[in-house]
């Protein structure tokens, strides 16, 4: 389904397995948390299929994005395979078992997730070569997050905004959300190669800006680019977002965009950014989050296997929703002023916008080799999921934000959880 999804984006040119979760109820602290699949199947049929998926891009990217005239593609070309067939039909025959072969491969392929979660190790990996392959830098810039689209523009036609230029507005709607004014110190947690924390440290100079990662590549590649661009007020370091090793009551402004997703304990991930917050400071969190589960709305079993690939292909534990958010918040005891927006209509061209600036500009895919291919074309399939997960209400786009009360203890009450 996702396949056939992936290629009525692709050439209608004119828009944008595993085991069954337990169920998540809303009320808990500690949801519960998508199941590890390993990924299965031979490397012998891993590279059968590979090869197969790769040439229905090709065909795919050729009907999109090349003018056929009828003189090229017509009644000749469908005689000349009749005339094939007659003359020997065990071709024909080949020829639809291979394809029967190849469509049901490709189905077993993107079944199920290819990245699970199995640690934090997992998640620092997993960033470690998308930085080091640099595809995800090229198409998407120094921000690895959604960008934000005005209604304005999203009638106008999304692809009429420059992409990276989305994120960046991102990062400004989201200040804006926050209801910071002039913070002197702040902290971005999962902060990928630094983009939004240099952006940061350029709208507010005066401040200390710190960013924190799982991986090593990330640190290495925004503390690059912050010496290339003159930003001085950043640093980026290696850090567990569970078990941050930064004093009680030290930051104005707390900033986790995007992080969440990846924490396999999220009232530990609230908890920390809590007690680092200092009192009067903001917390503000966007996150990708599955809608609200009640008893009287529970998840269906199609459901629940498209969270389940959704978990396991980019190495996310589990999702929440928004509101669980605000919860894990409020029950720390420390936190007022909570308030939560879903903002998918606002981050939801993103997914696709993603995949057509890889269709306008392939070659440096290309260059890359049939393993860097295949993984872009997995993640492409994955972009089109998410699309249809967020469009059709199985997924949201969560921004939370909050401030820390006067009282700086940290002894959270844990009645109030």
């Amino acid at each position: 389904m996702a396949m056939q999804q992936l290629q009525r984006q692709v050439l209608h040119c004119g828009h944008a397995q595993s085991p069954v979760a337990a169920p998540i109820t809303p009320h808990r602290s500690h949801p519960t948390r998508g199941r590890v699949v390993a990924s299965q199947g031979s490397e012998a049929t891993t590279q059968l299929t590979s090869t197969s998926v790769r040439h229905l891009y090709e065909v795919s990217a050729a009907s999109c994005c090349q003018q056929v005239s009828s003189s090229t593609s017509g009644p000749n070309s469908v005689q000349e395979l009749a005339s094939v067939a007659a003359a020997n039909p065990a071709v024909l025959i080949a020829a639809v078992v291979a394809l029967g072969l190849t469509v049901v491969g490709v189905s077993k392929l993107f079944d199920s997730g290819s990245r699970a979660y199995a640690s934090s190790s997992t998640v620092g990996n997993e960033y470690d070569a998308w930085t080091e392959e640099g595809v995800l830098e090229y198409y998407w810039g120094e921000h690895i997050h959604l960008g934000y689209y005005s209604d304005a523009e999203r009638a106008a036609g999304y692809k009429k905004k420059n992409f990276k230029q989305a994120k960046y507005d991102f990062t400004d709607e989201m200040l804006r959300f926050s209801g910071t004014t002039q913070p002197k110190s702040i902290l971005d947690v999962g902060c990928g190669f630094g983009g939004t924390s240099r952006h940061l440290a350029k709208k507010f100079p005066g401040a200390s800006v710190r960013g924190i990662t799982l991986s090593p590549k990330q640190v290495e590649r925004g503390t690059e680019m912050a010496k290339e661009q003159g930003v001085p007020n950043v640093q980026f370091e290696v850090m567990d977002a569970l078990a941050m090793t930064i004093p009680d009551n030290s930051v104005e402004l707390v900033w986790a965009c995007e992080s969440g997703e990846h924490m396999p304990d999220k009232k530990k991930y609230v908890e920390e950014m809590v007690r680092v917050l200092k009192p009067g400071g903001q917390l503000v969190i966007a996150c990708w989050c599955q809608r609200e589960e009640t008893p009287s709305t529970p998840f269906t079993e199609k459901e629940r296997k498209e969270l389940q690939f959704l978990y396991d292909e980019w190495a996310h534990p589990y999702f929440i929703s928004y509101q669980e958010f605000v919860r894990l918040m409020n029950g720390t005891g420390k936190m007022e002023k909570l308030s939560a927006e879903d903002w998918t209509s606002q981050t939801l061209p993103s997914w696709i916008h993603s995949i057509w600036v890889g269709v306008w500009d392939p070659w440096y895919v290309m260059t890359k080799g049939p393993r860097i291919l295949y993984k872009c074309l997995r993640d492409a399939v994955t972009l089109v999921r998410m699309h249809y997960a967020f469009d059709s209400g199985l997924m949201q786009y969560g921004l939370m934000r909050g401030t820390k009360k006067a009282d700086g203890s940290m002894q959270f009450n844990a009645a109030a959880q």
